[in-house]
């Protein structure tokens, strides 16, 4: 019987934990939060005895250390700010680790072609810090690794995120409404993306590249750019060896974020107003409207009350058996417009949006049954076969559309 300490009680620790006290063999699941009331009325909503609410200060390591005393897997789905912190706490309590994004500075280690900090500790205990296993990144990892696993030779790797409601508005103007952590979003908005150009990596000015890019309806035509993720610093030194030479991900362009940013209200340096010293980014975080907490707010009408569907394209050129081909992955990772899935999910977690907390409980589960390398990973490593049967096994049929397409015809 396993045990699980889950911090962070917000957007997505509360489908967590729901998804959590439904798993075979996990006897207990402690819920962490600075916010304790929060965290009771996460424990409130799921209505399991295996689940307590814990309050806890993320950024403090020993508390952290006190929490996950006895417990098999650390899950961390708060600030990536604690991470670092969080991963040497799993560290000290000899656990597992798991989260599901990851900071600048520890990505830019990943690309320095030196050894991941704690990763030898982890192997000398014998655990896993399994580190970016969501959807983006995770999802975009493992589908990335199931088509590059196709090919002898790899030479171009391309990832596309969008997502769209047919919904319209009266407003003629409205206000930045951020889908999620308003912090996180500005932050990989105003900082440079990496690419990876000519097999080297290089940084490219914000909302770069841009583009209008075409998905599958119904989210249809999109203007991306290039965009500050996980995912250029994670996926191309795995296939380096098989040639890769170009790495480049997207995602749709926020203008009024854009704005923000090019005035400076991205910065953390403190400006002069009238006498008073303060930060620009306080300011628009002050005043930001912040996404509800969907897991207090869906019901069984609600869920039908949004059409947004969320898309996620791969494309891989490269050589299969000798011929240059390119295989394209389109992933539908929400769809407001399937109801009978949005009812399928709700029956089981009573929440719809686990489209990260699933992922990370999958990864958890692979850490716990030891079916993955010991050390600092992340989610490239992970056999791409087996977390898709992990997703499936938990009520969420796990499906993508694919096309192979030859230089001569297209095999569907």
């Amino acid at each position: 019987m396993k045990k699980v300490l889950v911090i962070g009680a917000g957007a997505q620790g509360g489908p967590c934990t729901s998804i959590l006290v439904g798993e075979p063999g996990i006897e207990e699941v402690r819920l962490g939060d600075i916010d304790l009331d929060l965290a009771q009325k996460v424990v409130n909503r799921v209505k399991s005895d295996k689940v307590t609410a814990v309050r806890l200060d993320a950024s403090e390591v020993d508390q952290v250390i006190s929490a996950a005393e006895g417990v098999d897997v650390i899950i961390n789905l708060t600030h990536l700010k604690f991470n670092e912190i969080i991963m040497a706490a799993g560290l000290a309590a000899e656990t597992h680790y798991v989260d599901t994004a990851s900071n600048t500075p520890f990505l830019e280690d990943l690309i320095s072609g030196e050894e991941p900090k704690m990763h030898r500790d982890f192997m000398a205990i014998g655990k896993t810090a399994l580190a970016g296993c969501g959807f983006a990144p995770g999802i975009t990892n493992l589908l990335t690794r199931y088509a590059c696993d196709q090919m002898e030779r790899v030479e171009r790797i391309v990832i596309r995120v969008g997502r769209n409601s047919a919904a319209t508005s009266d407003e003629v103007v409205s206000e930045w409404k951020p889908t999620w952590s308003p912090e996180i979003l500005l932050e990989d908005y105003s900082e440079p993306p990496m690419l990876l150009i000519d097999g080297e990596y290089i940084q490219v000015p914000i909302f770069s590249n841009p583009e209008t890019y075409t998905f599958p309806e119904p989210v249809g035509d999109l203007l991306l750019s290039s965009h500050m993720h996980e995912e250029p610093y994670m996926i191309p030194k795995f296939y380096l060896d098989k040639g890769l030479k170009h790495f480049d991900f997207k995602y749709p362009v926020d203008k009024l974020a854009g704005a923000f940013i090019k005035m400076g209200f991205a910065s953390h340096e403190p400006i002069d107003v009238n006498g008073v010293e303060v930060a620009p980014v306080d300011v628009l975080m002050k005043l930001v409207k912040r996404p509800g907490n969907k897991f207090f707010a869906e019901d069984e009408e609600t869920i039908l009350g949004s059409d947004l569907t969320g898309i996620m394209d791969v494309s891989v050129d490269g050589e299969q058996q000798g011929e240059k081909v390119t295989h394209t992955i389109s992933y539908r990772f929400t769809d407001g417009l399937n109801h009978a899935r949005l009812r399928q999910l709700f029956n089981i977690y009573g929440i719809t949006m686990v489209y990260v907390a699933l992922p990370a409980v999958v990864g958890a589960r692979m850490c716990m049954d030891g079916k993955v390398e010991h050390g600092l990973i992340t989610p490239d490593v992970l056999d791409p076969q087996k977390f898709f049967a992990g997703m499936e096994a938990r009520g969420v049929p796990f499906e993508f559309d694919e096309k192979i397409s030859h230089l001569t015809e297209e095999v569907a």
